[in-house]
């Protein structure tokens, strides 16, 4: 995996079907899981999710959906089959893929948890984790003023 925050790793991809492939360019081995309630309800359980640089890469998006679930994101899926792909900023700047969409499993680890204030208490992780509200997160993402 990547040895500093510039360099990546190619990694591929696929749904379910295999209707829908891609390519990625995963900037760490660091995962992070989203608690929000939408990312819990696309996903169907919590997001696991690793950040990729600049694009991804389709080898046949026919079957690729994509829903705007906000005003600054938008997430991707496979009209075929379902399987939860990637979230992704609209405009580009930021974006992950859900950990369990690459193909070839490595030896990631869980490092962050984000919107924690919006996990239900019935789930805990035994891992140490960064853990940052909802408020946090918007903060990070927030447009810089002059």
């Amino acid at each position: 995996m990547p040895n500093n925050e510039h360099e990546t790793v190619e990694k591929q991809g696929q749904c379910l079907c295999g209707a829908v492939k891609f390519r990625a360019d995963i900037k760490s081995n660091d995962i992070g899981v989203c608690h929000c309630s939408m990312c819990r309800r696309w996903s169907g359980g919590v997001m696991f999710a690793v950040e990729f640089a600049g694009d991804l890469k389709f080898d046949d998006n026919a079957a690729l959906g994509l829903y705007e679930s906000s005003d600054w994101g938008e997430r991707g899926f496979c009209k075929n089959c379902g399987t939860s792909l990637f979230w992704r900023m609209r405009g580009g700047g930021h974006g992950v893929v859900t950990r369990n969409a690459l193909v070839d499993p490595d030896d990631g680890h869980l490092t962050h948890e984000i919107f924690i204030d919006d996990k239900p208490a019935f789930y805990n992780f035994a891992e140490t984790t960064q853990k940052m509200t909802g408020a946090e997160i918007f903060a990070m993402f927030a447009p810089k003023k002059d």
